[in-house]
């Protein structure tokens, strides 16, 4: 399948759900491998935020991105039209900080964009195959989400707010050809309880009767419903069958449905279309971006592990020739023979230790002992292959450790052993890197060190 952009430029127009704003949005067509990228043009030298999920900083009642303190609020009505008409490569000016938020759906984004054109481009399109399963959970929410292996991309959802007015609801997309007439025009919703609470919060400032669906799940007496009236400017606002002015559903499931396209929006911020099952029980914003980011991690090291290892063997990410690739270190000081396992926060790699080591020469006569500080450097050595996963070229930068606290030997090291080192991170900021690891053999812990490692451009 190719690239896609728009033919033309679609416009619209109105107000912020939380912002209370009112804004214009453009979009407009994009070059290939350009992505999602926001443009706010009410700000001087127009800034630029990228729609990934590396972006977001906050998933209350909404997702928001920002790039240098340059927020845009609640993207994900946007987002989902666009992946739901299966656009690529789309610019959004936008003159103010948050979407319009229309009718409370992605069906005015979406007429809009139809409106606009679909135009094929020359490169095809990149799809992450979802091969192993992906979860996330919240225990005492009951939230669950996981990405299934799937022969095509599919997505189902179940909702259950254990409420007399809204009963539970599961709803599925076995193809996103249905997304624009099935779940596009499903409009967002909440709970009469929750009305007055957002209001304190400084949220739905835009926040209408006509935006959103308003389940009425306690009863409302009469102070409560003046103000209501006040709140919303309508005197004659009143709850009958469950929803907050008998306003009708589009769709028996319509919550459920506008679940599910929240889900797709949300999805839309790891940066590409995805082959696989998505399951999710009782989503919402911040489960749907935690499993996005568990998501692009997959694929960072899927193009991490393309790159460098060429012959895929089972149990082996990197093998030795793998290593000489990404780092610079030679014999006699390369430390490393394998790393087993490799994810975003996470690494453990693998250390054959033999009598032809040449640090045996002199370590000692009679009683061969591994080096403490050489089981220390060979930890090292697995943390800055840890250390890809922040970075597009590991060619352009040295890792250079700066700190080693904490360092415990807790048993000679002597040949024959096999090390296996397991390597966590704590932080990273600015180039800087906290991780804590341990070393073991035949499962007994040998040494444990805190390291703090900086990336450096080569010059």
């Amino acid at each position: 399948m190719k690239q896609h952009t728009l033919k033309g430029e679609a416009t619209v127009s109105g107000t912020g759900l939380h912002t209370g704003v009112n804004a214009t949005m453009t979009f407009k067509p994009a070059p290939e491998n350009h992505g999602f990228v926001f443009k706010r043009i009410d700000l001087e030298a127009q800034p630029e935020v990228k729609a990934d999920v590396d972006n977001v900083v906050d998933t209350s009642r909404g997702t928001t991105i920002a790039t240098n303190g340059v927020q845009i609020h609640t993207v994900e009505h946007t987002l989902a039209a666009l992946a739901g008409l299966q656009l690529d490569n789309v610019l959004i000016e936008l003159d103010g900080p948050e979407p319009p938020i229309m009718d409370g759906s992605a069906k005015d984004f979406m007429d809009a964009l139809m409106a606009a054109g679909r135009e094929e481009q020359a490169a095809e399109r990149e799809v992450f195959v979802i091969t192993q399963p992906i979860h996330y959970h919240e225990e005492d929410r009951h939230v669950e989400l996981a990405a299934l292996p799937s022969k095509s991309f599919r997505a189902s959802v179940m909702i259950d707010y254990d409420s007399k007015v809204l009963s539970p609801k599961h709803v599925s997309l076995t193809s996103m050809d249905q997304f624009p007439e099935e779940f596009g025009s499903a409009r967002t919703f909440c709970f009469l309880h929750e009305l007055e609470m957002l209001v304190e919060a400084g949220l739905i400032k835009g926040g209408s009767l006509e935006n959103a669906i308003v389940l009425v799940d306690k009863e409302a007496s009469e102070a409560e419903m003046d103000r209501l009236r006040t709140l919303f400017n309508k005197p004659n606002i009143r709850a009958e069958q469950g929803i907050l002015n008998n306003v009708g559903l589009r769709f028996e499931d319509e919550p459920a449905r506008h679940k599910l396209l929240d889900l797709i929006g949300d999805l839309a911020l790891v940066g590409m279309p995805l082959q696989g099952h998505i399951m999710a029980a009782r989503p919402g914003h911040k489960a749907n971006i935690e499993l996005a980011k568990q998501i692009k991690a997959e694929i960072k090291k899927k193009r991490i592990t393309d790159k460098f290892q060429s012959n895929k063997v089972d149990g082996v990410v990197f093998d030795i020739n793998a290593i000489t690739k990404i780092l610079p270190h030679r014999y006699p000081f390369l430390l490393i023979d394998k790393v087993t396992a490799f994810s975003e926060r996470s690494i453990t790699g693998v250390k054959n230790v033999t009598i032809n080591e040449p640090f045996f020469v002199g370590h000692f006569e009679g009683n061969p002992i591994m080096p403490g500080v050489l089981q220390l450097e060979a930890m090292a050595q697995v943390g800055g292959i840890l250390l890809l996963n922040t970075v597009e070229d590991p060619s352009t930068v040295w890792v250079y450790f700066v700190a080693i606290d904490n360092a415990r030997f807790k048993k000679p090291v002597i040949p024959g052993d096999t090390l296996t080192f397991n390597l966590e991170m704590t932080a990273l900021k600015r180039g800087i890197c906290k991780m804590t690891g341990k070393a073991y053999v035949d499962g007994k812990l040998v040494c444990s060190a805190d390291l703090v490692a900086s990336l450096v451009p080569k010059t």
